[in-house]
This record gives C-alpha cells, sequence and structure tokens, in this order.
C-alpha cells in the first residue's frame, strides 16, 4: 500500500469496468437517441422563435448525438472486449467522448451567462446578446473541442494483443509523462475549472437578482420558473461533470506517477469509470435544460403552464417594445423608474 518505484506497479483489477460501461453505453444510447432527436426535432421545426439560446440549445443537442451515434461500437468493445473497427474509427470515437463532455459543459455555460445577461443586464446585453454573435460563440466552441478532443485521441491507437484488440486505453507510462498529463491539465482548466467557476458565479448573481421584487417587474421574469432552471442547471453540471473531472485529475497523477502512491492509484482507477459513466448521463439530462429554458418548447410537447408567462428570454422583445421607449437615450446607468421605485440597472 506505499509508494511504488520504477521497478514496481500496483497491482490494479479494474476489469468491472468493461461490463458497466457495456450497460450504462446501452442505456445512454437509447435514452440520449430518442430525447435528442426528439429535442432537435422540436428545436429545429416546432419552436418559431429563434434567439441565440436556442441556438446554443441546437449545438448542445448536436454534440450529445455525435457522441450517441459511437455507442454501438464501444457498447460492442467493452461486451466482447475486442475492438475490431480499425484505428480511424477508435480515434474518432475517442474524439466524440470528449469533445460531448466537454463541449456540455463549455454549451450549458454558454446559456448561463446568456440567461445572467438577460436578467442582471437587460438592458445594457440587448446589442450583444444576438444571434450573430451566438454563432460565433458556438463556432469557437466547436474549435476548441474538437483541438483539444483530436489532440487526446491521436493517442488512442488500436492496441493488438494476443487475444484481442484494445480501443482507447492502455497507454504506456511514458505518454501519461510527456504528453497526456499536458493534455489533461490543459482540458480541465479550459473546458472544467473555468466554466464552473463561471456557471456559479452566474447563477449567484441571477439569485441575487431575484431577490429585489422591482426587477422581477421591470423584466417580466417569473421566479419560481427561474429558480427551476438554475436548480435543473446547476444539479446536471455539478452531478454529472465535478465528480468525474476531480477523478480524473487524480487519475492522471497516478497514471503519470506524479504521485506514486498505490493507494490513490487504487483508488483513482476504481471510481475513474464510475464517475465516467455518469458523466455519460448528462446526453439523457440536457433535455430537462431545454424544457425548463424555454416555453415554446414546452408548449410543443403538449404540455402548457396554468399561468401563461414570457420565456425567460424573450425579455428583451417585451422590453423593447414597452420599457425602452419611456427611457431617455442620455441616461445611461442611471435610475430606472419602475412604478414609483427607481431602481439602477447596475443593481439588478
Amino acid at each position: 500500500m506505499g509508494n511504488h518505484t520504477d521497478n514496481h506497479t500496483c497491482l490494479v483489477d479494474d476489469s468491472f469496468k468493461y461490463n458497466l460501461y457495456g450497460a450504462v453505453y446501452s442505456v445512454v444510447f437509447i435514452l440520449g437517441l430518442i430525447t435528442n432527436c426528439a429535442s432537435l426535432f422540436v428545436i429545429c421545426f416546432r419552436i418559431k422563435m429563434r434567439s441565440e439560446t436556442t441556438i446554443f440549445m441546437t449545438n448542445l443537442a448536436v454534440s450529445d448525438l455525435l457522441f450517441v451515434f459511437t455507442l454501438p461500437f464501444k457498447i460492442f468493445y467493452n461486451f466482447n472486449r475486442d475492438w475490431p473497427f480499425g484505428d480511424p474509427l477508435c480515434k474518432i470515437s475517442g474524439t466524440a467522448f470528449l469533445t460531448n463532455i466537454y463541449g456540455s459543459m463549455l454549451f450549458l455555460t454558454c446559456i448561463s451567462v446568456d440567461r445572467f445577461l438577460a436578467i442582471v443586464y437587460p438592458f445594457r446585453s440587448r446589442t450583444i446578446r444576438t444571434r450573430r454573435n451566438a454563432a460565433i460563440v458556438c463556432m469557437g466552441v466547436w474549435i476548441l473541442v474538437l483541438s483539444g478532443g483530436i489532440s487526446a485521441s491521436f493517442f488512442s491507437t488500436t492496441n493488438i494483443n494476443e487475444n484481442s484488440t484494445t480501443c482507447f486505453e492502455g497507454f504506456s507510462k511514458s505518454i501519461w509523462k510527456t504528453y497526456l498529463s499536458k493534455i489533461t491539465i490543459f482540458i480541465e482548466v479550459v473546458g472544467f475549472i473555468i466554466p464552473l467557476m463561471l456557471n456559479l458565479t452566474c447563477s449567484s448573481l441571477v439569485l441575487r437578482t431575484l431577490r429585489k421584487p422591482a426587477t422581477l417587474s421591470q423584466i417580466g421574469t417569473n421566479k419560481e420558473k427561474v429558480l427551476k432552471m438554475i436548480i435543473v442547471h446547476v444539479t446536471i453540471f455539478v452531478v454529472c461533470f465535478v465528480p468525474y473531472n476531480s477523478i480524473l485529475f487524480l487519475y492522471a497523477l497516478v497514471r503519470s506517477q506524479a504521485i506514486a502512491n498505490c493507494f490513490l492509484e487504487r483508488f483513482a482507477r476504481t471510481f475513474y469509470p464510475i464517475t465516467l459513466c455518469i458523466a455519460t448521463l448528462n446526453c439523457c439530462f440536457d433535455p430537462f435544460i431545454y424544457y425548463f429554458t424555454s416555453e415554446s418548447f414546452q408548449k410543443s410537447f403538449y404540455i402548457t403552464p396554468r399561468l401563461k408567462t414570457n420565456t425567460l428570454f424573450k425579455t428583451e422583445i417585451s422590453l423593447a417594445k414597452v420599457a425602452l421607449p419611456m427611457i431617455p437615450e442620455k441616461m445611461g446607468d442611471q435610475a430606472i423608474t419602475n412604478g414609483g421605485d427607481l431602481t439602477s440597472e447596475s443593481n439588478f
């Protein structure tokens, strides 16, 4: 249980992961395919109004589907413990996994920041929150996650053993030390830590803003609806991605022998498959984000709330038509009249 050296390797039996992966991937494939295809159909064909939020949701659904389409190959591999599909498909499969995990986190962060701007700075953000800017942001996210995914998957070559061929596993210690550990740190910082901080910060500022009754009447937002949205959003992010990325960081340290401790290596290699399976479940949970984000999405499934409230991300339309004409152009950051109360926009 003590530290090991180059001449001693900890014996870790993590063969349970194959059946675990096969079972979880089967469930994710069925549920993820149905829910995301239905969500993409609703977003593209049933929602009439195109906004920056629907652009983020469309890209998130596409990211989920790209990963789901590779799952049959992973299911076959994990149940048979053999990869007969060749090295190129092995690289594509590895890239799709990393692209989905970190693409999902970044697109969820985009939705969180968009919600933050809509509620906290509804007037200032009118020129920022446009479909063109949303498309540019999505393009940047795809470039970033594909670059990281392809870089990491460059090493996911197939390894031919005596009785089988492996894919996306069995990396040597030298590869972990020289390449994979550095790639992992970069992915963790850019794809996890920064999005996590942004999500928590934006959610906390939105909650603080919702405590002010004047703000709710200004932007016409239903407080209960926004609270549900934030709870679902943060829960999916924290439950699916925090455990996986926390263990991945430790896993990279022990595999590269930056930490040479048998107990920690057993711990990391035991819990890494479990947290990875939890992370892949985000494909099934993301449609809940769409449901709580868009009232049009709810109506497309014939579920209409008793009280008709404007969708959070449509508030700028009512503001542009009603509130803005009453505001002098030179007011800037000055107070905005709201039923007799003066509320500065910077305090939203």
